[in-house]
């Protein structure tokens, strides 16, 4: 019976991402790759703004307070970065499979962890100074709920999140 890692991303999932989640399973393990793609439109722009400034990303910044994205940008935002990232998981060679989750991003991957009977969660962001600092973070989110091991690793990088 194949064991089941769901992931968590609000990036498209690169080749150094799906490395440090085939870096999770030895190559005779059973296992299903299941990724989840949040498509919240409830944003904190304070909290935004300010992680645009901790990363000296001045136009992000007036991005952040010009810009109020529609439901259909971000659902079609979503649906993109899930095709992007599907596409690159399927180098695996594994199981894989993937929707647009409608709502708290969390309480979706609580969700599926659970319906899934998981044995892992993966959570893929980009850096956010305040959530990190103060953990709460998707990561610290979800792990307080599942109780489960939940990997936080910042898109792109090696970097591992402190959850």
């Amino acid at each position: 019976m194949s064991e089941t890692i769901i992931i968590l991303t609000e990036e498209p999932l690169t080749a150094v991402d799906v490395e440090n989640i085939s870096d999770l399973y030895s190559p005779e393990d059973d296992i299903e790759l299941v990724l989840l793609v949040p498509a919240d439109t409830k944003r904190n722009l304070f909290v935004d703004v300010v992680d645009q400034l901790t990363m000296l990303d001045l136009p992000g910044v007036m991005r952040e307070l010009r810009e109020k994205p529609s439901a259909e940008s971000v659902r079609a935002e979503a649906d993109e970065i899930l095709a992007a990232s599907l596409t690159t998981l399927s180098t695996t060679g594994r199981k894989i499979s993937g929707t647009v989750a409608e709502g708290d991003a969390v309480a979706s991957l609580v969700a599926k962890v659970t319906e899934l009977g998981a044995r892992q969660a993966v959570v893929v962001t980009r850096p956010h100074a305040v959530a990190d600092t103060f953990r709460q973070d998707w990561a610290h989110q979800a792990q307080r709920k599942l109780g489960l091991p939940v990997l936080h690793l910042y898109s792109g990088s090696g970097f591992i999140g402190d959850s």
